[in-house]
């Protein structure tokens, strides 16, 4: 029995997809999204096609005009997707591209049923929310599924069970389900130890599948989150008051390395338990042999660089700042791991800088600096005088996005000696434009068109030969993904070049320059695509571990 509906005794034949869905309960914030990675990552070690969707019960059409410090980092697929920081936590366990489909939104949803309901697809019918919204939803995961030919679909459902704003996709998967569709139910509950009582509770957990009963769905598998593992009498509390097989509850505690997740639910037989309720059998794979090489490598590393993360996200606490740069962090993770490092990330506010310039010899200590992406013109000084430090010290640089810009900003200046040079998006007069709004944006932006229009998603960069960049990446044509307004100013190019910077990446038409370089320092670069999207723990992104092994030189040299 599958949940309510009805048991596929075919659902292991060859094209027939099986969906797992992730739900979520008593608290928001249970770490779903590497839940649902890792379940995909076991799957596809043992041999599967596998792949996940994140459901978004917000309103927005995507992620794209959202602020980082309210819903966290803007992850760009390769199609050009504004998506939610999940489909970037399933890339990285999955180690391949998803699709911006495998984003669902109730904005979407609704935008395409009204749009159905205004050219007659609907026949003259009655549009209403039930049927129409959960057959939408059916349908566009459905779409993900024949489209890269699954042979498991991991869904994950944005939210808690009990709030208003996922009921309709709750509603979706019960239907699906009632129709006989292979699926398996896997509900996240987290279990709190309260310090007066000094003992893991269960009641919370009872409640929330009983909340989730209420809908038409019984949870196959109960994830228990909580501080410690999970005993065998919470266990057996579980399983009689949830009604799941003890084996079925999966212990998840807090780890200090999220990576090492799909090897405690591969000791606990998890796979094969899901397997086994598709009445398929199961068998070992060395598929997670390099995986678990990953995860011994920053387990057991001992010497420490540290990295200085210069950005402007930081005005409502602490807190926000890993959901903001959280790719840029793991992409530092990756690289660090491969080369059996500890990174030690430091925090900085650019506008401390600009407050108080002695603070910049805060950076003597640090062993490389990362300015990532951003918008507006908040703290952009500070970083300015973070890229010139840099430059003039030695200091290992690596500028994402903006700042790629903000260095291009800086050189001009300070070495072509074009005062008050600036970019256009920070001030509008600058006699000296150093960054420009790309052609193609400027009737966008007086549209007020804001929402994915910018130069988004995966593509060319044609590396120039005998630079720093083809050494690192070992070829002459890369793809990286985009998501930008503006570029370096092309009437400034020769005059840059003429002062030493190098610009050893760019489109093939060579329009739009997109990777710098200062050939004499021993690190200092920056590019106008995000590295941090295709970087993956078991292969990371080669300018991050460039940067990594430079930081790793500048740390040797203090201990000399």
């Amino acid at each position: 029995m599958l949940g309510f509906g009805k048991s596929d005794k075919n659902s292991d034949k060859k094209g027939k997809c099986k969906f797992i869905v992730v739900t979520g309960g008593v608290i928001s914030g249970l770490g779903k999204g590497v839940i649902t990675a890792s379940i995909a990552n076991v799957l596809q070690a043992h041999g599967y096609n596998v792949s996940a969707i994140k459901i978004d019960p917000y309103i927005n059409i995507d992620a794209g005009t959202m602020r980082p410090t309210e819903h966290g980092e803007v992850w760009v697929t390769d199609d050009g997707g504004e998506t939610d920081q999940d489909l970037g936590t399933y890339e990285r366990f999955l180690g391949k591209s998803i699709s911006k489909l495998n984003n669902i939104t109730t904005g979407q949803v609704y935008q395409k049923v009204i749009s159905m309901e205004r050219n007659l697809d609907f026949g003259g019918k009655c549009v209403e929310v039930i049927p129409h919204i959960p057959e939408e939803i059916e349908r566009r995961i459905k779409e993900v599924a024949e489209k890269e030919k699954l042979d498991f679909l991991l869904i994950e459902v944005g939210g808690t069970v009990g709030d208003y704003q996922n009921v309709l996709f709750l509603e979706a998967m019960r239907r699906m389900n009632l129709k006989g569709d292979p699926m398996v139910f896997v509900h996240v509950v987290y279990l709190p130890i309260p310090k007066s009582v000094g003992e893991m509770k269960t009641k919370p957990a009872q409640h929330s599948v009983r909340m989730l009963n209420e809908v038409g769905i019984q949870p196959h598998f109960i994830m228990a989150r909580s501080e410690k593992p999970l005993d065998d009498v919470r266990k057996e509390k579980i399983s009689i008051f949830c009604n799941v097989k003890p084996e079925n509850v999966i212990s998840n505690p807090d780890l200090e390395y999220v990576y090492e997740l799909p090897l405690i639910y591969e000791n606990q037989d998890f796979t094969e338990n899901i397997l086994r309720k598709f009445d398929i059998k199961y068998k070992k794979t060395d598929g997670l042999d390099n995986w678990r090489k990953f995860v011994n490598n920053i387990k057991t590393a001992e010497k420490k660089v540290k990295i200085a993360i210069v950005g402007k996200y930081f005005d409502i606490g602490d807190f926000t700042l890993e959901d903001s740069y959280v790719s840029v962090i793991e992409a530092i993770k990756h690289a660090s791991g491969n080369k059996k490092v500890v990174p030690e990330i430091v925090w900085m506010d650019s506008k401390d800088f600009e407050k108080d310039e002695n603070k910049l010899q805060k950076l003597n200590d640090i062993d490389g600096v990362i300015v990532p992406g951003g918008f507006g013109s908040t703290g952009i000084e500070g970083k300015i005088l973070v890229a010139k430090y840099c430059r003039e010290n030695n200091v290992p640089y690596l500028g994402l996005c903006l700042g790629l810009q903000i260095a291009v900003i800086e050189f001009a200046r300070n070495v072509c000696g074009l005062e008050g040079s600036n970019s256009t998006e920070f001030d509008k007069n600058t006699k000296h434009p150093s960054v420009c709004i790309l052609p193609d944006q400027v009737e966008k932006m007086k549209k007020s068109q804001y929402g994915g229009t910018m130069r988004l998603g995966g593509q060319d960069v044609k590396i120039v030969e005998n630079t720093i960049a083809e050494k690192i990446y070992g070829k002459n044509l890369i793809r990286e993904r985009f998501r930008h307004r503006f570029e370096i100013n092309p009437e400034l190019i020769e005059n840059l070049k003429n002062k030493g910077l190098v610009f050893s990446g760019m489109t093939p038409d060579n329009k739009i320059m997109q990777i710098i370089e200062l050939s004499e320092h021993i690190f200092f670069m920056g590019s106008q695509f995000h590295p941090e999207f295709t970087s993956r723990p078991i292969n990371p992104n080669p300018l991050f571990t460039k940067f990594i092994e430079s930081a790793i030189k500048i740390s040797d040299s203090r201990s000399l």
